[in-house]
């Protein structure tokens, strides 16, 4: 004898009005933020052949487009800076030069957009004539390595002056051991109390970061960076680093990369009460991009369910390069 289901979860599906009701998992425009890349020159507007349909930016032409983005509805910007490549020293001077290329991006942002939410970026990589994130010294054996303690002032001092120049977070993604601490103490002493510290508490080394390094400039001019960034396998380690930034000062603190560390972002979300945020680096982006040119995927599916699956793993918050149309189409209700 047939027996009709007792249970129909799809009556909770039936319509448009009863999925929005029982939504578990929504995605606002305040919930991106979204990535940048500023270098020197004017009217600036270069794109960047492995991220297709993202640009590298002059000053000027930086706050032309975050006006625009603020007009799509996003609210928060992060930012990462390109000096010239005869800039770049030994000591990442550049990075915390108060006329340096972020400091001037900063200042200009702030002035032009004061109700952006700036964040920076607080790494040496792009600064350094050898592309690692921290100052190198000579090791044990005669071979160069980084020093992860001889880093930290220069970490600090560089988060201090992009708090001077108008970033209300900084982003330190190093993975230095004691910075976060370092830099809280640097910024209490100069009285700068409510600048907040996103800390890239567990930054793997990924593959997904190729297409960053080619827009940034930064590639290691030897080896690579596996003695600092987290090893792949590693989860609970993972969460140990976070718990130790929490500890150090973070008021907020990341994954990265996103959809590779799901796993990972959610047993952060339920370890820690802090926000938690997670990057849609540019492996993730580019390589959805790939499929979009091809045609294998939907990009306007694609992108949403991306997302989604980032939030539902736990993330309060998500870096993308994809903020800007993402916040169009829920603004506009495209993603219903």
């Amino acid at each position: 004898m047939f027996t009709r289901p007792y249970y129909r979860p799809r009556r909770l599906r039936s319509s448009l009005a009863m999925r929005r009701l029982v939504r578990e998992t929504r995605l606002a425009p305040e919930q991106l933020v979204y990535p940048v890349f500023v270098q020197e020159g004017r009217g600036v507007r270069r794109e960047i052949p492995s991220m297709p349909g993202q640009f590298r930016w002059s000053v000027d032409t930086l706050v032309e487009e975050l006006a625009a983005a603020r007009e799509d509805s996003v609210q928060a910007a992060i930012l990462f800076g390109i000096p010239e490549a005869s800039q770049k020293d030994g000591r990442a001077s550049q990075a915390y030069a108060p006329d340096g290329i972020v400091c001037r991006a900063l200042e200009e942002v702030r002035k032009a957009l004061p109700e952006m939410l700036l964040m920076a970026d607080v790494c040496l990589c792009e600064y350094t004539d050898h592309g690692h994130c921290g100052m190198v010294s000579e090791g044990p054996g005669g071979e160069a390595v980084v020093d992860n303690d001889a880093s930290l002032e220069l970490l600090a001092e560089t988060a201090l002056a992009y708090a001077r120049a108008g970033a209300q977070v900084v982003a330190p993604s190093d993975m230095m051991d004691g910075r976060v601490r370092c830099i809280r103490e640097r910024l209490d002493e100069e009285g700068l109390f409510d600048v907040a510290i996103l800390s890239y508490a567990a930054k793997y080394a990924s593959a997904f970061y190729g297409p960053f390094r080619d827009a940034a400039e930064s590639a290691p001019q030897f080896g690579d960076r596996r003695s600092y960034q987290m090893d792949p396998p590693n989860v609970r380690e993972a969460l140990r680093e976070i718990l130790l930034d929490v500890e150090e000062g973070a008021d907020m603190v990341m994954v990265k990369p996103a959809m590779p560390y799901l796993d990972v972002i959610a047993a952060a979300r339920q370890m820690v009460e802090v926000p938690l945020a997670a990057y849609q680096v540019s492996g993730e982006y580019s390589a959805l991009c790939a499929a979009f040119a091809n045609g294998w995927l939907d990009r306007q599916a694609a992108v949403r369910e991306s997302l989604l699956g980032i939030r539902r793993a736990g993330a309060d918050i998500v870096l993308t390069y994809f903020a800007r149309e993402a916040a169009r189409a829920i603004r506009s209700g495209e993603w219903e």
